[in-house]
């Protein structure tokens, strides 16, 4: 077996075993990228680190530091339900500001099963009070999530770039953000009115219950609220937690909030500051935060500095103001997303010192008809991004189809890389991926055996429909 064979059998053996076993894939990646470098490339130890992403590993910190701060003094929640009461009671309109403010919490930064963490108690609360279809709201909050997961500033669009800018092929950073956002809001759309939203164009809650201004969720709902703990990051690499520790969290976090005395510990004081917050209005602390991540936006977009520095800076500003609440953002960082990731690339960049990247690129375009390969690679980051990560996905199969794009098969790679964005990202909506993994745990108040069914069933039809439609859409037209 030649080496380059070696290379790509153990990287298929990684995204095996991550799946199988709850073992984060960026562990087995580092080790991979040890063993095969050393014993199959010949390389030394100092060669296999040049491939460690530092840039993208400052970034992945910076950015979830920040994030967590924001979650921990109430800012996003705040942000949340003011959103929420400006819609004055028109039930339909709440899918849509949950589909919102998810997708403008990923597009700003945050790690998109982060935002789901956030979103989806709050939204399947209005579900299980408002009579709302709970797998249209659930679908409606990571649809949006991964609808905003492609602009320029955020975890998913900065890898791409990232991948694609080092391999020197054309990309245009908004083409793949509106793509990624079209998509997902058009599939929304589709949900929106095939599980009752007709229906509820018609229903408005009374004006008493949409002006309340106490600490629970808008109009009146109690039976949920926004995660207050540590974040959940990762994709379904499995270091996400299990369902039963999801849903004991958030009910954690649920006892803090409304002022009983539980064990949630951290998570509930923070809770139950954050309502108080509600109630009175913003904190000075939240304004700061939300003038922090416009200038993140502003600093980032406009004068081109580095996201990562900048987000630290932010972050160490807000630190300044409560010390404590930094030390508990520390804990919170995305330790397990960032080891996948920064464990990924360096295997990949052990795969490009080996040529095998080049070398997977020209077979498969000598294999057949280079849009049947567009194809298959569309299908393969949709089925292992359903069940493993799709930043993994994103990270090695972008550097595999290099060469494919770079030999003038006439596939535009502008085109191939938005299909490739939405094809491994919208299949997260299936249960074995954490963002639906965290709906599914989210869903308290329903029958959960059927929900999971129906997530189930929408992720596998998602999975097989995808690829096909945005290789129409984005490669083949």
């Amino acid at each position: 077996m030649s080496t380059h064979l070696i290379a790509i059998c153990v990287l298929a053996l990684m995204f095996v075993i991550a799946t199988a076993l709850p073992i984060n894939m960026g562990v087995i990646a580092f080790v991979g990228a040890f063993l095969v470098g050393t014993l199959v490339a010949g390389m030394q130890a100092k060669g296999i680190m040049a491939g460690f992403p530092a840039e993208l590993f400052l970034t992945l910190v910076g950015i979830t530091f920040l994030f967590a701060q924001a979650q921990n003094n109430g800012t996003i929640d705040w942000l949340v339900r003011l959103a929420v009461r400006a819609v004055g009671g028109r039930i339909a309109a709440i899918p849509w500001v949950m589909f919102a403010v998810t997708a403008l919490l990923t597009s700003v930064g945050a790690v998109s099963p982060a935002a789901v963490a956030i979103i989806a108690p709050i939204a399947l609360g209005f579900a299980a009070k408002y009579h709302i279809n709970p797998l249209m709201m659930g679908l409606m909050v990571i649809h949006g999530a991964q609808g905003g997961g492609f602009s320029p500033i955020s975890i998913y669009g900065g890898i791409t770039n990232k991948v694609v800018n080092e391999a020197g092929l054309p990309i245009s950073e908004l083409t793949t953000a509106f793509v990624s956002l079209g998509v997902n809001f058009a599939v929304s759309l589709l949900l929106f009115f095939v599980f009752g939203g007709m229906k509820l164009m018609r229903q408005q809650v009374p004006k008493a219950a949409a002006g309340r201004s106490d600490p629970m969720p808008p109009f009146g709902a109690t039976v949920a609220v926004a995660a207050q703990g540590p974040q959940i990051y990762g994709d379904a690499e499995n270091e996400a937690a299990s369902e039963e520790r999801l849903t004991r969290e958030r009910s954690s976090a649920a006892v803090g909030a409304i002022g009983t005395p539980g064990e949630a510990g951290a998570g509930a004081s923070a809770g139950a500051a954050a309502g108080v917050a509600l109630n009175e209005g913003a904190t000075f602390q939240q304004i700061v935060t939300v003038a922090g991540l416009v200038a993140l936006a502003v600093l980032t977009l406009l004068y081109k500095l580095d996201i990562g520095f900048v987000a630290i800076s932010i972050g160490l500003v807000i630190s300044l103001m409560s010390p404590q609440v930094q030390k508990r953002a520390i804990g919170q960082v995305s330790w397990p997303e960032i080891m996948l990731i920064v464990g990924v690339s360096t295997y990949v960049g052990v795969m490009q010192k080996m040529g095998t990247i080049s070398w997977v690129g020209d077979s498969v375009a000598s294999l057949t008809s280079p849009l049947v390969v567009a194809l298959l690679l569309l299908f393969v980051g949709a089925i292992v991004s359903a069940f493993a990560s799709s930043t993994a996905v994103l990270g090695s199969l972008i550097p595999l189809a290099v060469p494919f794009l770079q030999a003038g098969t006439g596939v535009d790679p502008i085109g191939f890389i938005a299909a490739m964005a939405v094809a491994s990202t919208i299949v997260d909506v299936s249960p074995f991926s954490t963002n639906g993994a965290l709906v599914l745990a989210s869903a308290q108040h329903i029958d959960r055996d059927v929900f999971l069914r129906q997530l189930m069933i929408y992720g596998g039809i998602v999975t097989l429909v995808a690829p096909v439609v945005v290789w129409l859409l984005f490669v083949v037209l």
